[in-house]
């Protein structure tokens, strides 16, 4: 089964709100992380968001403190977790591609920069931003 699969993006204005989702396929056993990553064209890949699936540590990209909030919920009796970026106040440097990748908590459970995870990524979804 692949691990995980994208849902979400698209175009939005400046001020809007915007959801990005992660369907995360495994048990939600607090061993992985699950985040997005992104890259503008012309830009550096960077990473936005990630938190422990099935856990609490959570990171964000100072930029997007305050606008981004990641949530979860675990279905189908542990085995699939749906992580959601929930993306308020967008602004026009928040677009570009979104990936949503896996990877490895460090010590203590702690999920860090997202541009750390490559156990797994996805195709990535387009998000536009007019102003």
């Amino acid at each position: 089964q692949v691990p995980l699969a994208e849902s979400g993006g698209g175009s939005v204005e400046a001020g809007g709100s915007l959801q990005l989702s992660c369907d995360v396929f495994g048990n939600s056993d607090s061993t992985k992380c699950a985040g997005w990553w992104r890259q503008a064209p012309g830009k550096v890949r960077e990473g936005v968001a990630g938190i422990l699936v099935g856990g609490e540590s959570t990171w964000y990209l100072d930029s997007v403190k305050g606008r981004f909030t990641l949530s979860q919920d675990t279905q189908d009796s542990r085995r699939k977790t749906t992580v959601h970026l929930q993306m308020d106040n967008v602004k026009p440097e928040d677009a570009g591609r979104y990936t949503c990748a896996l990877g490895r908590p460090g010590p203590g459970g702690v999920c860090g920069d997202p541009y750390t995870y490559l156990d797994v990524w996805g195709q990535g979804t387009q998000i536009t931003v007019s102003s």
